[in-house]
Formats: structure tokens, sequence, C-alpha cells
């Protein structure tokens, strides 16, 4: 069975949406609806399209529809809501068939948010299911539709949620024990499933086992992940196996899971007693690594497997170097990416949280798109910004926004300048990695809605938020940036430097864009709002002797790489710059929206050896901190566990976090040296630009474009540093080596001192590199400039 093409399939539905009337609520037994129905004959290209408010699964005459999970997917529901399309000729035969569609509470109305204020029934009180089934994707008459003459019951499946789990009995048989109704429902927010499905990958294996004081088996899968356990059981009728799920063991070495909250991530099953039984969850999913397991009644388990899910199932770049911490971390990243790209790009797969945070999504995207092809994931997930979008232009700090219809606890919780920023940032990405003109042209309007707003919060250049939560512009500022000793905690920047400058860095990147899809109008005006708030960012927060105003990593690193302060000032604000990383002993003094511009901006002003000290320091808070205190996806914060094995405040401690995974961007674009030109998009045209640090020799890369594979790769001996690239054959290339290159040669002729151009193929530049370049923390002096 395939999934057809949604294009292919006629428009217009005729199918009402049914629910349940077997259905008794929110955390209730789930529902199925159910009809049989005669064909004379199957013609061979028949298909189903299905949707419905809640998760469903659907199976034909016995057999299930499709492999995707999770369906119809996470949208704003009210505005949005995704349809299937599926070829099932191979399920239907002559005569009587059976077509039955299981339903789920999921997202639509299981609990969201956390704390004493979850959100239940978020977009609506009713599960139900729309279906339709055609003879070919052509026809506009159906020879099935969902419509009052369905029935419905209960499902074996006891209770499920996002958060909560699921609670399945075996001994229970589906049976029709009630009617259908038909639901008030606007066909036209149907939209066919805009990204790839979300699809189980590769199970892992226990890599070891114990059992605890209780005697209760616990199970290490040995890789962190969002997804779910399967196993296989024999036992009594009535006996049970239930499943916890945590992330890491606690100081002693036991299993834990005090960071989940009120998320009770749990799996409940009941055997039937009929030999060998196999289970694996329908409505849910959950972020772990460890499987605690507890049987009750006669009972064993004769298998367990770990199983990832996600909607990114390819890889599409690799990077290695000669040290394996960093090797991990890249891998690292791409485990919280799988984890955390499941219909939405949320922050973590695991509490009662797992949200599309913006702000999470803007500095990530850069990466997402070299690991994985997210042009229509993040296309998808833009047009659920864009539905979400206050009137006045706010956007939310979480899409789908859980928070626009049920905003009794959570007012305001929109605005936050660095996590709305992703309406322009995300759209910029996806236009550089797939030269996309047509995401840039869709949501240019809410990019510049949401500029307009941030404006507004003070009414000018300089933006000023309010402090508290819930006022209009409240912004997370760099959230979780790191303080330093606690006996002299490091100056951090302020909520107004943070939301000024990103209103500059927006501003200008919407101006690019209007350029790009014709609407010069709209750029003139947004260039005009960058350049009173570079002035202003230059009178307000720069000192006559070239410091900034909070003295930070993070003021610096954005402010420099996004040119921000005035020319006469550069060379002191640089200077400024390296005392920030001397005054934290090279240790990374940045949160979420300063991280990513760290290195980058390090290279910039020409301290490439700094870059590399701060990027390869094995201390918290340090990127490879994490990665030798056993972590196998990147942390929420930098100090989730003490270097005691002590595990941080578990109000906000997740293990399972993608943020801080930007870096690889900077390994791709700067280490490995190769990026999209901006000019020609679409890797169209690569620039290729190392950032040569010997400790890391050999380094290898690859991505896999659109316009075909890009591998890149250097190492050192010596003076003498070996750059082998390759360029697609849709492709070509622009080199420019570092400064300090010395007695280049490409392809065995002398380089010109320039961008070299590079055709298609592959190319070997060899290069001296000035002891000089490498220079880093130790060799300089913290009271060089003094603030």
């Amino acid at each position: 069975m395939e999934k057809a093409a949604p294009d292919s399939v006629a428009t217009g539905w005729v199918a009402e949406m049914i629910r349940p009337l077997s259905d008794q609520g929110v955390g209730t037994p789930a529902s199925f609806v159910s009809k049989t129905f005669r064909l004379d004959r199957v013609g061979g290209r028949e298909v189903l399209r299905i949707s419905a408010l809640g998760l469903y699964r659907c199976f034909i005459n016995g057999r299930r529809v499709g492999h995707d999970l999770l369906t119809p997917g996470w949208t704003a529901y009210d505005k949005r809501l995704s349809f299937q399309t599926y070829l099932v000729a191979d399920l239907l035969v002559p005569g009587e068939n059976e077509i039955s569609i299981w339903l789920g509470d999921g997202w639509l109305r299981s609990q969201l948010m956390w704390g004493k204020a979850p959100i239940f029934n978020t977009w609506g009180e009713h599960i139900a299911a729309i279906a339709e089934l055609r003879a070919a994707p052509e026809d506009r008459d159906p020879i099935l539709v969902t419509d009052a003459s369905w029935q419905s019951g209960e499902l074996p499946i006891r209770k499920s949620g996002i958060y909560y789990g699921e609670a399945f009995d075996a001994r229970l048989t589906p049976v029709v024990s009630a009617g259908v109704e038909p639901l008030p429902f606007d066909s036209s927010i149907l939209v066919a499933h805009e990204t790839t499905p979300v699809r189980e990958l590769v199970p892992i294996e226990v890599v070891r086992s114990w059992t605890d004081a209780e005697g209760r088996t616990v199970y290490d899968f040995g890789q962190n992940l969002g997804g779910y356990v399967a196993f296989s059981v024999k036992g009594d009728a009535g006996a049970r196996v239930e499943v916890e799920h945590g992330e890491v063991l606690d100081q002693s070495g036991q299993f834990y899971n005090g960071n989940y909250r009120t998320a009770a991530a749990r799996f409940e099953y009941t055997l039937a007693g009929k030999g060998e039984e196999h289970y694996r969850p329908t409505f849910t999913f959950q972020g772990y690594r460890y499987a605690r397991v507890t049987i009750s009644g006669n009972a064993r388990l004769t298998h367990i497997v770990s199983v990832p899910i996600s909607s990114v199932t390819e890889v599409k770049a690799s990077f290695t170097s000669a040290n394996p911490l960093v090797n991990r971390l890249v891998l690292n990243t791409l485990w919280s990416q799988r984890s955390n790209f499941i219909e939405v790009p949320t922050d973590c797969p695991q509490r009662d949280e797992r949200l599309g945070w913006t702000g999470d999504a803007q500095v990530f995207a850069g990466t997402a798109c070299y690991l994985a092809d997210t042009q229509s994931f993040f296309t998808k997930w833009l047009r659920d910004v864009v539905a979400d979008q206050r009137e006045d232009g706010a956007v939310p700090h979480v899409v789908p926004d859980p928070t626009r219809l049920k905003p009794q606890d959570y007012p305001g919780f929109f605005g936050s300048t660095g996590w709305g920023d992703a309406i322009a940032q995300v759209p910029w990405q996806v236009y550089l990695h797939y030269g996309d003109t047509a995401i840039l042209r869709e949501t240019l309007p809410a990019m510049v809605k949401w500029v307009d707003f941030v404006w507004s919060i003070s009414d000018g250049p300089i933006v000023s938020p309010p402090r508290q939560w819930g006022g209009r512009g409240f912004t997370f500022g760099d959230w979780l940036q790191p303080s330093g000793p606690s006996a002299k905690p490091l100056p951090t920047i302020g909520d107004d430097a943070a939301a000024t400058i990103y209103l500059f860095i927006t501003a200008s990147l919407v101006g690019r864009i209007a350029r790009i899809v014709g609407e010069t109008g709209i750029a003139a005006r947004m260039e005009d709002m960058a350049s009173q708030v570079k002035s202003a960012f230059a009178r307000e927060f720069v000192t006559a002797s070239g410091r900034l105003a909070y003295d930070d990593q993070t003021s610096y690193a954005l402010a420099i790489l996004h040119d921000l302060v005035p020319e006469e000032h550069r060379e002191a604000a640089k200077d400024y710059f390296k005392s920030t990383i001397l005054r934290s002993e090279g240790r990374i003094g940045t949160g979420f929206i300063g991280t990513p511009a760290l290195l980058p901006s390090l290279v910039k002003i020409g301290e490439p050896g700094i870059a590399a000290d701060v990027f390869l320091q094995e201390q918290v808070p340090g990127w490879l901190y994490q990665v030798k205190m056993g972590a196998t996806t990147i942390w929420e914060r930098w100090d989730a566990i003490a270097p005691d094995g002590s595990i941080y405040n578990p109000q906000m401690n997740s293990y399972n976090h993608y943020a801080y995974g930007a870096v690889c961007q900077w390994l791709f674009e700067g280490v490995a040296g190769f990026r999209p030109d901006p000019q020609d998009p679409g890797f169209a045209t690569i620039i290729f630009e190392p950032t040569i640090i010997p400790e890391l020799s050999p380094v290898a890369a690859s991505h896999d474009s659109i316009a075909g594979t890009i591998k890149a790769g250097w190492s050192v001996e010596g003076e003498t540093v070996t750059y082998d690239v390759e360029v697609p054959d849709q492709s070509r290339g622009l080199l420019r080596l570092p400064a300090g290159a010395r007695n280049a040669q490409v392809d065995g002729q002398a380089w010109n001192g320039g961008d070299e151009p590079l055709s298609a193929g592959q190319h070997r530049i060899v290069f001296e590199l000035a002891p000089a370049a490498r220079l880093g923390l130790d060799k300089l002096d913290i009271n060089a400039r003094t603030p």
C-alpha cells in the first residue's frame, strides 16, 4: 500500500466529521467508529482520504492503513487540519468490507502545558473522524463517506495522552456499543498533509539491565530519544506490565524521572493470556533513555526494544574530527533533532511541555537544514506560526499555541523578541538551503507585522520590554545564560539590549527578503527602521571607550556579528569582547540567543584560536562538558548535571533540548567551511571558507544538499593545511582562505588571493597557516583593556 500524491485527489469533501457516541470525554477509554460496506469489484486505484479531531489509526478488513504515526499530525486545529491520502486497493476485497477508525485524545484534548495550570480540551472536547473512499484519485463521487450511519464503541486503549502515556487492556475486544453524531465542521480548513509523516526509525536494543531493590527491572538503551518501547510478553490473563521512562540516573545510579514534572509518561499493558503478546503504544510517545518495568502477576518479558520516531528519517550531513567528544556532540545534536522534530519543532520530548517553542526553532533552523531535509517540515510549521500570530503582530512563544483559545492561566503568552523572530529567521534559512522564494513571499506579511509589533513595544528604535510575564512585549532575553562563579557573577545582557539587537537583526533581514520578492516599498521601510535602530543602539549601548553597556559575551557576539558597533569603536570592542572570555576563564557566557553567535563572532574579529579554546574546553559551562558527563542528546541547561553527578532543579531540566546544538551550524559553515551563498541560494553557489583548528585535524564533513552532495575536509601537518572539497555537478564554488594563509595553491596552481571560483568536481587546496593564527586565550592579557 502506498501513499497517494495529495494533489492527485479530487478536491471538495462530501463526508461529515463524526464523533463516536461511545466516547466519554478526555482521559477516558479511546473509541472507534466503523462501517461495513460492499464493493462489486476492486479496480486497483482506490484511495482513502482521512483526518480526525484527535489522533487516528485506520484499519480496513483488520489490516492497518499506512505506516504513519500520530496522524493527522499537529496544527492550529481550529484553522488548519491535515488530512492524509492512501492507496488502499490491496486492503479491499470484492463483496463485504469493514473499515474501523481508532480515535485517541492526542494533542487535541489531552493535557498540554504544565504545573498547576494544565490545559485540557485545548482545541475541542470531541474526538471525531472524517473519511472518504473513492474508486480512483480523480473521482469526485466517493463510494463511502463518514456519516450518521456509522457505529462506534470503546477500544482496549483505556486511557491515552501525549504526556500521560497509554493504558491498554488486551483482554478487551472492540465491540460496537453506540452510534455516531455528525459535528458542525468547516471542511475548508482541511489541508493535505504538508510534510513527511512521523515514522519509526531503526529499533535500539538494550545495552544493559539490572533489578532494583523493589524488584523492578531497569533497561538502559544507551540512547536518549523520542519514541516508545515495544515489548513481547508471555503470561496469565490479567497480569500487568507497567513501563516508566527516565532520561538519566540519579547521583546514586538509580532510575530517575523527577524532571518530567506532571507528565506520567507511563505505559500499562494488561495481558490477554493468549501466548506471546506484542505491544507498542498507538496514540502517544515519550522522551527517555531508561525504562523501568514493573510486572504484576505471572508474566515475563521475552523481548524489549526502544523505538525512535521522527518526522526526519534521513540523515543529510556528517561531521567527523580527531576529537571523539566533538564527534559525539554532532551525533547528540542529530538525536535531539530527531527526538524533537515530531510533527512540530518542540523543545523537549519528555516532560509536561513538548511545545513548539519559537525561540528554540529560530536559533536551530540553520543546523536543522544541514542535518535533515526540513523544507516541508518548516514550511508546514511556519503556516501554523502565521495562523497563531495575534492581530497586533505578536508571535506566540509556542506554535501551535494552546493558549490562544485558552488564555486564562497564560495571558500574554506571546511577543518575546528572539522567539517571535522565528517568523523571519526560519524562512530565511529555508531560502538559503533550498532556494525557496515561495516561503519568503508567503510569510513576508507576517514578518512585517512582527517587526511593527516589536517597534511598537516602546514606540521607537530602543525596545524596553516589561519585566513581568504576560506584559506586552515581555522577552525571555538570552534565556538560560550562565552567570559564572557564584562568588562574583558575570554581567549578562539586559532585556532592552537583547530586544533592540533583535529588532535590528530582523528589520534588516525583512528588508532584504522584501527586495528578493520584489516588494521594494516594504524593503525601504524596513531598511529605514533598521538604520534608526542601529544609530539608536550606538547612542544607548556603546560607551565612548567602545565598551558595550552590559559588557557580556552575548552583547559583543551579537553586536559584532551584525555590525552594530560603530567603526570607530570596533577595535576597542574587540578587546572588551576578548576580556569577557578571559573573565570566564574561557567558558561560555551565553544563553539561547547568544550562543549561536559566539564562535562566529570570535572568528570574525580574527580570533579563531580563542574560538577554538572556548569550543574545546571541557568544563561547565561548555559543549563538551555534557558529552564527558555521558550525554547522548543536547541538554537544556549547561549545568543540568553537576560534576559530582547531582541533578539540577527538576522543575526545569531537560536532557533533550536541541537549542545549544546550534553550534553544529558553525562546525559545517565555519570549521569544515562550506555554506550557501545568499546571492545564489540552494547551494547553487557554495562558499568554501574553513576555520582551521589544528587540534581537530583531520576534519571531514559532507552535506546532501538539494544541489547534490557537498564535501569538505582538511588536515594539518606542521604549518601546512591540505583542504579537499567537492562541488556538486549542479553548483559552483567560491574559495575564501583564512587570514594568514600563505603560499596557497589551488589544484596545483597559485591562488589568486581573492575569491577563487571552483568548478564542479573535486579540488585540493594547499596552503601554509602562520602560527599566530592559532594563538588562543593563553596569549591574551586580561588587563590589556579593562572595563
